[in-house]
């Protein structure tokens, strides 16, 4: 059983100014985002939702992990995360249900050479909504300079009975950070990690 993809889109945005200053280098986000038919939409109920998840999360993941390392190649890759929007017809379960799983996840993790939990979203809404994908550092969970948002627009996605999926990455932190780290902050403050 494999999804029902009716495309793929890939976004890449580079950041050369941020508040009026360049950047010491430009920094690269991609993303790159699945559009599939819900298989659990106009459906009753479905409990165990995870004879699809074993099914379709393993392809979704190898191919939009290949999809963005062909654009930003792991050794070049700093922050990542992922999102996900059902359509309509369907539950938030149902998004969350393809992207919070190591069967989709462990695949872009492992490509990207990350050791931290990928940052996500999970949402319901209307085509064309404007979507957020957070990201964080791909190891270090704490560096703020790396919390970042990769904003995603698809005109006419998802339908009601679509799914939307999404991964993004960056080769850097947004330009120009200065606000410190976490650790920082818990050694001012006496917190023990």
């Amino acid at each position: 059983m494999a999804p029902a993809i009716r495309k793929f889109v890939t976004f890449i945005e580079e950041t050369f100014i941020e508040g009026g200053r360049h950047s010491d280098r430009p920094v690269t986000a991609v993303g790159v985002v699945a559009i599939l038919e819900n298989p659990w939409a106009n459906q009753p109920f479905v409990d165990d939702l995870s004879p699809i998840i074993n099914a379709y999360a393993p392809i979704l993941g190898e191919e939009m992990t290949r999809r963005l390392v062909a654009l930003l190649p792991a050794e070049r890759i700093e922050a990542y995360g992922k999102c996900a929007a059902v359509g309509l017809n369907g539950e938030v379960e149902h998004g969350s249900a393809l992207i919070h799983t190591l069967r989709f996840g462990n695949i872009f993790r492992h490509a990207a050479q990350g050791t931290s939990y990928l940052s996500f979203a999970n949402t319901r809404n209307a085509a064309g909504a404007l979507l957020s994908l957070p990201m964080t550092h791909k190891s270090v969970t704490g560096t703020r300079s790396h919390f970042l948002t990769l904003n995603l627009q698809v005109a006419d996605a998802p339908r009601e009975n679509e799914i939307l999926i999404a991964i993004g990455a960056s080769d850097g932190g947004r330009p120009h950070a200065r606000i410190g780290d976490r650790f920082r902050d818990m050694e001012e403050m006496g917190i023990k990690a």
